[in-house]
């Protein structure tokens, strides 16, 4: 295999020494997604573990070992950009992170850290800083891209003057207001000619700033990208797994934050551990429907960038989308809730994004569409929780039996129940 440190040419180059497998069928309880999944031709190529193994901690140990072999830009000093450029440091990359603000950059290289996003937490020495755009993504073998969704477009348009080789890897988790498009569908229309791959997985930037166990999982057709991408971040503590279902990577890194918001709600309400179990398994049951449309691996949803990425969201209030669904069910409006976080909740606008579109091709997702009611429509959540309770039967387990209800029976019970509500009040009134 072609190592990803010779050149950048070599980056985008794909050699596929992988082979056919047959899901194992032993297992009963994914007997009918992996059905699914072979049926639709959604099966992916199994990689050869030994062969993968090999190939990446040989390219980790050239890399580590000599620090010229790989050079890495990351866009983006938010917490999560910021910890991973100085992972990529920490392992011996030539490493540099970009930020916007000219004053914020000589902050940082002054005091080796991030106060605004990552205070109390030093910086690798290894780590170069710039707010000049060109130079950091020139000359470059990937560029990382930990952009807010809102202004992910507009950076490809200001880097594309620069780009002559390298490779785009997306950290951003998201999609494009109005647009439904998810940062590979951007890259794809902005630098049609580029090698690219996205990432996504449970990373809680403090948790990874902390050295605690975590890990990732990077998504590429190009299999010299990904073993890249692993061999420059890969450490004792931080793990990245490999996949070649990009959309289905990228669906659950932007899906999940609907249930964070969600979950969030929930907690605000002091609910018990029945109820956040149920409200996580039927959103998995909502991504991977909603994935399956789109073109994605069902299979990949039960991964970390799947469910892994879904329990840590979920389960944590350094989420900022957990925040944001415990200040709506405190009552706070939407607006109000997002200043007081004073960063980027990408859920807000995927929740509006994904209700359009799973109403448009009649896809089933009553929670992001009772999320919708609450925040767009000033509906009272507790209402509509109820509302959600009483909203027909379906199977458990995705894919493995036939359904009885649709996102019309759906809306047309919460319609019915709405409107029931509003008789008995009229009927109160008058006696």
């Amino acid at each position: 295999m072609t190592s990803p440190n010779d050149s950048n040419k070599n980056i985008g180059n794909d050699d596929n020494n992988t082979e056919k497998s047959t899901p194992d069928k032993q297992n009963s309880l994914l007997l009918g997604i992996i059905e699914r999944a072979t049926k639709s031709g959604l099966g992916r190529k199994k990689l050869n573990p030994s062969a993968v193994e090999s190939a990446v901690a040989k390219n980790m140990a050239e890399i580590h070992s000599n620090p010229t072999k790989l050079r890495l830009a990351f866009l983006g000093g938010g917490s999560f950009g910021t910890a991973m450029a100085n992972l990529a440091a920490r392992n011996g990359c030539d490493t540099t992170l970009w930020v916007r603000n000219k004053r914020t950059v000589k902050a940082m290289i002054k005091t080796q850290t991030n106060k605004k996003y990552l205070p109390g937490y030093k910086l690798d020495d290894r780590l170069k800083y710039s707010h000049d755009l060109a130079a950091t993504v020139k000359d470059k073998d990937i560029v990382f891209i930990a952009i807010p969704g809102l202004a992910f477009r507009e950076t490809l348009k200001n880097i594309a003057p620069f780009i002559s080789g390298q490779s785009i890897v997306s950290l951003t988790k998201g999609m494009e207001k109005d647009t439904f498009a998810l940062m590979s569908d951007i890259i794809k229309d902005e630098l049609p000619e580029v090698n690219f791959g996205v990432m996504s997985g449970p990373n809680l930037a403090i948790e990874i700033m902390k050295n605690m166990p975590s890990a990732t999982v990077i998504a590429s057709e190009s299999e010299p990208l990904r073993h890249a991408v692993q061999a420059a971040l890969h450490s004792a503590f931080f793990r990245v797994f490999a996949s070649d279902d990009v959309k289905g990577v990228e669906l659950g890194g932007a899906l999940k934050n609907i249930y964070a918001i969600a979950m969030g709600m929930a907690a605000a309400y002091d609910v018990g551990e029945n109820t956040k179990a149920m409200i996580l398994t039927r959103a998995l049951a909502e991504m991977s429907r909603f994935g399956v449309e789109a073109g994605a691996n069902p299979l990949t949803f039960l991964g970390l960038s799947g469910v892994g990425d879904l329990y840590a969201t979920c389960s944590s209030e350094l989420s900022r989308n957990y925040r944001i669904g415990t200040m709506l069910g405190r009552g706070m409006n939407i607006d109000a809730a997002v200043k007081k976080l004073g960063q980027t909740a990408e859920g807000v606008n995927t929740i509006q994004q994904v209700h359009e579109k799973a109403t448009k091709e009649g896809i089933y997702m009553p929670i992001t569409h009772a999320l919708y009611a609450v925040i767009y429509e000033d509906k009272a959540a507790l209402g509509v929780a109820l509302h959600l309770m009483e909203a027909g039967f379906r199977s458990d387990v995705e894919f493995v039996m036939a359904h009885d209800h649709s996102n019309a029976a759906l809306t047309a019970h919460m319609k019915t129940s709405s409107s029931s509500a509003e008789n008995n009040k009229d009927d109160t009134d008058h006696k």
